[in-house]
Order: C-alpha cells, then structure tokens, then sequence
C-alpha cells in the first residue's frame, strides 16, 4: 500500500489548519503557500473534507476553513480512510475485503491480515493533537 499525494496533502492541510488555528478562518492560499502545494489541488482535498465534516467552510473576503473538531479527535486513519479508502495491503482483507474463493486454505492471507491490522493500529492512534506535539518537539515546521 502506498498512500498518494492527496492522502500525504490531505494530512499536511489538516496538520496546518490545526497549527495556524488562532479561531479565525485560515484561506487556502495560504495553506496552499507555507506547504507548497498547488492551491487548485487544496481546493479539491478540501472540498472532501468540507463534505466529511472535518472543516468548516466560511465564505467572504475574510473567509477561510477551520477544524470543526479540536485535534485530538481527529486520527490519521480517520483522514487517510476519508481520501484513501481502505488501507488494506492487499483486496482480500480490509473492511472492503472482496470475496476469495481461495481464502480458506490460504496461508498468506494471515501475513496480509497482521499487516492491515498494524497499518490500522498505527494510523488510528495518532492524532493530529499527536503530530503538533511532535512538531513542537522538532522546534521547526514540519515536512510530510
């Protein structure tokens, strides 16, 4: 499994929207210039994310987005799954598993099991709260 540009950006914007939170609307062409990240591509990460839930979305010349929720009740998984789907390793487990006739005398069907359930245990564990402390402990921005 190998997570995508919009799966890495998404995380990047919610991470900046969680940094630069002052509780006034952040713009995205903001975002969009302190990660470097195309602007037109933020707008349709963010647009999935306004759709999610994990933004709001505030019109006008001072408008902007900001997290609906506080950073800790925001985990990797839940953003990567929002813009990734299902990060099984393989089609045969997940929750978006498809039916193997072979699963049953598979033996390598565990080895993708354990996989997913440690690309699962991590991903849902960090929150963004998690990823600004770790910032913070670098003492600079951070680089996704």
């Amino acid at each position: 499994m190998k997570i995508s540009t919009k799966g890495r950006y998404a995380l990047r914007l919610m991470l900046d929207l969680a940094t630069y939170n002052t509780g006034e609307p952040i713009s995205l062409k903001d975002v969009a210039k302190r990660q470097q990240i195309s602007d037109k591509y933020l707008e349709q990460i963010i647009a999935v994310l306004n759709k999610a839930g994990f933004v709001r979305s505030i019109r006008g010349a001072q408008g902007g987005y900001l997290l609906k929720k506080a950073p800790s009740e925001y985990t990797v998984g839940m953003i990567l799954r929002l813009t990734e789907g299902d990060l099984a390793p393989v089609s045969c487990v997940g929750e978006e598993s498809d039916e193997c006739e072979r699963r049953n005398g598979c033996v390598t069907v565990r080895i993708w099991e354990q996989i997913n359930e440690a690309i699962n245990g991590v991903v849902d564990h960090i929150t963004l709260a998690d990823m600004l402390a770790w910032q913070e402990e670098l003492g600079h921005q951070y680089n996704i």
